[in-house]
C-alpha cells in the first residue's frame, strides 16, 4: 500500500475484494488530516513565528509520528479484514470444526476491531493539534487546517462503523469494552472538528 499509486490503490478499493475497504480508507484520511496539518506548520516557520517556535517544531513532530501510524494502520487494517474472511471460510461439517470456527472468528473479529480504535485515537490527537495550530498558524494556509480537521473527522465517524461492525463478534468482554470506548470518542471529535472549521469559516468570511 505505501508503494501504491493512489490510481492502483482506488482501483483496489473499488473492486470486489475483500480489502482494502472503509478502515484502509479511514485510516488513510487520518494520514491526510496529519499531513495537512504538517504542511500548515512548516509554512509557519521562520522569524515571523519565532515566538511560537517550539509549539510549531512540537506539531510538525507529532504530525508526522500520526502520518506514520496512520498509514501503517491502513496496511493492518487490510490485514486483519483478510484474517476475518478466512475464518469464516473454514470449515464446520463437525462439532469441533464449528468450535474451532468460531473461536477463529472472534479472534480476527478482534484484531479488526483493533486497527479502525487505533485511527479514531490518531483522529482525536490531529484535531487536537489543529486546535493548537489555528491561533497561530500561518493565515495563508488556514483553510487547510478546516481540511485537516475534516479528514479527521471523516476518519473518526468512519473508524466507528468498523469498530462497531467487528464488536458484535467479539467473546471477550474486555477487549468489546475497550473498543467501545475508543469508539464512544467518536462525536466530541467530530464536534471538535466542526468547532474548528466554523472558526476558520468565520476567519475567511469576515
Amino acid at each position: 500500500m505505501r508503494s501504491e499509486t493512489i490510481s492502483d490503490f482506488l482501483a483496489r478499493l473499488a473492486d470486489r475484494v475483500p480489502a482494502p475497504g472503509g478502515g484502509a480508507a479511514a485510516a488513510l484520511h487520518a494520514a491526510q488530516a496529519a499531513a495537512l496539518l504538517g504542511m500548515v506548520a512548516r509554512y509557519s516557520t521562520g522569524d515571523r513565528y519565532a515566538e511560537h517556535k517550539p509549539v510549531i517544531e512540537r506539531i510538525i513532530a507529532a504530525t508526522d509520528r500520526l502520518r506514520a501510524t496512520a498509514l501503517r494502520l491502513a496496511e493492518e487494517d487490510a490485514a486483519a479484514f483478510t484474517a476475518v474472511t478466512d475464518a469464516y471460510k473454514m470449515p464446520k461439517d463437525t462439532d469441533e470444526a464449528k468450535a474451532a470456527r468460531s473461536a477463529a472468528i472472534a479472534e480476527a473479529l478482534a484484531g479488526a476491531g483493533r486497527p479502525p480504535a487505533e485511527v479514531i485515537a490518531v483522529a482525536q490527537e490531529a484535531v487536537a493539534l489543529a486546535e493548537e495550530l489555528l491561533p497561530i498558524g500561518n493565515r495563508n494556509v488556514i483553510t487547510d487546517i478546516a481540511a485537516a480537521t475534516e479528514a479527521a473527522r471523516a476518519a473518526a465517524t468512519t473508524a466507528r462503523v468498523n469498530v462497531e461492525i467487528n464488536v458484535g463478534g467479539i467473546k471477550d468482554e474486555k477487549v468489546r469494552t475497550e473498543l467501545s470506548a475508543e469508539a464512544a470518542k467518536t462525536d466530541d471529535i467530530a464536534a471538535r472538528a466542526e468547532r474548528v472549521t466554523a472558526a476558520v469559516r468565520k476567519e475567511i468570511t469576515t
